[in-house]
Order: C-alpha cells, then sequence, then structure tokens
C-alpha cells in the first residue's frame, strides 16, 4: 500500500506540481516550500494527516549514533531550513533528522540575486544564497524550550561579512554562535566549506585555520555531538592535512559534501552546484574519510542522492547518516518513503538485519 501511495504522489508531482513549480521563479517556490511545511506542522491534525501520506517506520532503519536516536538515515541537509521553521513537519514527512542554517552569528540578506538556477539536464541546482539568514541570536530565541520528535542539527557558519574574512574574527564569529545555540539542538556541524562567500575560498578549509577553530570551540565542555562539513573540491593533501587536525579533537564526525565549484555544465552565474554534479566527489571523498579513520568517526554522506539505489551506495562506501535536498526537489517528497523503503529492500536482498551491518561494506582495508 505505501509503494502505491509513492508512485501515486511521485506521479503526481512529477507531472503535475513540478511543471508548475518548474515555471516559477526557484526562489519563489523554496519560499512558498516554507511556508506551506510551517502551517502543516503547526498542529497535530495536519502532521498526522502528513504522517499518514508520507510516513514509514522499519526497525531495520533504526540506530543509535553518538548517542543519538536516529529513527532513519535520511536527513534534510542544512540549506533548505535556513531559519529552522520546518521540524514540526519533517518528520511526519519520512526524515529520520534535518540540520537547520547554516546560521551564522550576525544576520545576513544574501548575496546579490538571482540566488538558484535549475539545471534539469543535469539534475542538479546552482546557488549562491551567501549562508542568508536571521542571525544566530534570532534564530535560537525562536527555538528555545521548544521540543522535536526527531533529531534536529544547527550548522554553524561564518557570517558573511567581510569583516570575519580574517582568522581570528572569523573563529570570534563562529565562537559566537557555538555558545549562543549550547542548549539548542542535539548536533553541531561546523560548515568550513560554503563556497558563496564574500572570500575567494574558505579560509578555515586551510588546516592550520581550522586548528585554530577547533581549539577554541573545544576550549568549553562538549555538549553535544560536533561534525564538520567538507568542500568536495578539496585537493588530496588538503583534505589528508583536514582529517589529521580532526584526530586531534573530539570531533564526532565530518559531512561529505557541501556544494562544488566545478563548472561541468558551462552555466554561467555565481554559486555552487549540488544533486547528481557532486555526487561523484561526494562519495569519493566520503570513501577516503571513512578509510582513513577506519570507520571510528561518522560519516554523514550529502550530495547526488535521488534514490534508495543512490544513498545505500554512500552507506556502503561507509556514510551511517545521508543528507538531501536537490533529489527531493526534482523527484518530490514522497522521495523520502521511496528511499526508506528501497533500503530496507536492499538489506534483506544483501541478508542484512540492520542498516548499521552495511555501513562501510564495500570501502574495507
Amino acid at each position: 500500500m505505501g509503494k502505491i501511495k509513492d508512485n501515486v504522489i511521485g506521479w503526481l508531482y512529477r507531472h503535475i506540481l513540478k511543471p508548475v513549480f518548474f515555471l516559477m521563479d526557484p526562489e519563489k517556490v523554496h519560499d512558498l516550500m516554507i511556508v506551506a511545511g510551517r502551517v502543516l506542522g503547526s498542529n497535530s491534525a495536519t502532521r498526522r494527516l502528513t504522517g499518514l501520506t508520507f510516513g514509514y517506520q522499519n526497525p531495520k532503519l533504526t540506530q543509535k549514533i553518538t548517542g543519538l536516536e536516529f529513527k532513519n538515515p535520511i536527513g534534510l541537509a542544512a540549506g533548505f531550513d535556513k531559519e529552522a521553521y520546518l521540524p514540526g513537519i519533517l518528520p511526519s514527512v519520512g526524515f529520520g533528522f534535518e540540520e537547520a542554517g547554516s546560521i551564522t552569528a550576525l544576520p545576513f540578506d544574501g548575496n546579490e540575486r538571482p540566488w538558484m538556477w535549475r539545471l534539469p539536464e543535469q539534475q542538479a541546482l546552482r546557488i549562491n544564497y551567501g549562508l542568508k539568514n536571521s542571525g544566530a541570536a534570532n534564530i535560537h530565541n525562536r527555538l528555545k524550550g521548544k521540543k522535536f520528535s526527531f533529531i534536529l542539527g544547527i550548522s554553524l557558519a561564518k557570517t558573511n561579512s567581510e569583516k570575519t574574512s580574517h582568522v581570528q574574527s572569523g573563529i570570534a564569529d563562529y565562537f559566537e554562535s557555538y555558545k549562543i545555540f549550547q542548549d539548542v539542538g542535539d548536533y553541531f556541524t561546523i560548515n568550513i566549506s560554503c563556497p558563496n562567500t564574500c572570500e575567494p575560498s574558505p579560509i578555515f578549509a586551510q588546516a592550520e585555520n581550522l586548528d585554530l577553530l577547533l581549539a577554541k570551540l573545544f576550549s568549553i565542555p562538549k555538549t553535544k555531538p560536533v561534525f564538520v562539513k567538507l568542500s568536495p573540491d578539496l585537493a588530496e593533501d588538503q583534505l589528508d592535512r583536514i582529517l589529521q587536525v580532526g584526530n586531534k579533537y573530539p570531533l564526532d564526525g565530518f559531512i561529505c559534501t557541501n556544494l562544488t565549484k566545478i563548472n561541468k555544465f558551462n552555466h554561467q552565474g555565481k554559486g555552487g552546484f549540488s544533486g547528481k554534479a557532486v555526487e561523484e566527489l561526494s562519495n569519493q571523498m566520503l570513501a577516503k574519510v571513512y578509510k582513513f579513520y577506519g570507520g571510528k568517526k561518522i560519516v554523514i554522506g550529502c550530495g547526488g542522492v535521488f534514490s534508495a539505489e543512490d544513498a545505500y551506495k554512500k552507506i556502503r562506501l561507509g556514510a551511517s547518516l545521508i543528507q538531501l535536498i536537490t533529489g527531493m526537489i526534482f523527484q518530490g517528497p514522497q522521495l523520502i518513503g521511496e528511499i526508506n523503503r528501497g533500503l530496507v529492500k536492499l538489506l534483506e536482498k544483501d541478508g542484512y538485519r540492520n542498516i548499521s551491518e552495511a555501513i562501510g561494506v564495500d570501502n574495507k582495508a
């Protein structure tokens, strides 16, 4: 019955809603989806109805990671719910967790428009929001004291400003947000890889600068898991140095990866590429990170997930959790249930009782 529902909703989305949405400005569609999600998540009746339409649970997908209980491995990546408006509805859509943000210490209205372009033939987006958000204090005040029915990650980035473009000012900026969110959210992601800032390249993607940043963050007692989000465009030696720095601190893991700046499509405009444009780079990096640590740090795979097979490939390479955005935009909201159902079938086919048994099986030494 669930598969039939997914097929019907998927057909309706791809053949009726998506053609309409794709005639509209993508930024307006994004804002419309945020409003719709806030409305649906605002009361128990609409949450229950949404859950009946999209929800799916199976104990084979449940994992306990860094002390947190994930009902399934599929999460909404940072970049969609920038202001953390959607934790009320996303569990009903089928997500096991979400990452809100990225959030910066100071408000930022975004880069010069336009912010987003669709590349349907390449199943990709080009994105140039530039860390648009209302600032850590504003978002924290709205979330403080609220309880959510799934895991909420808080992605922190450095304010997109020339004032924070130096190492010490940048560290102070991250640290301000880090302190503010100590009592909100279940884990932190330190986003050092946004490609759409005023700097030529992210300054904390340099290992020596990341070392200084992590030393500052961990100068206060760690209250929740901490991840670092990596760029897919790192040179191999640069990645190695970053991973060596990771060994010095109680980091729980890495997210592989953010957007890529590599323009394979000759698409004109600023920004980084998501979706299928980054899938291969993401998979290569997550495999390297998993192997470097021998599975002792958690890897979250992000980039190019449009199906259960895409997600399962990342898991078998070493990802414990999966994040997506672009696949949902192209395929529809039923994709989350489709992936979770598909993962159960793939696990059963391979003889695994739980998804944790499949992590890294294609990437063992």
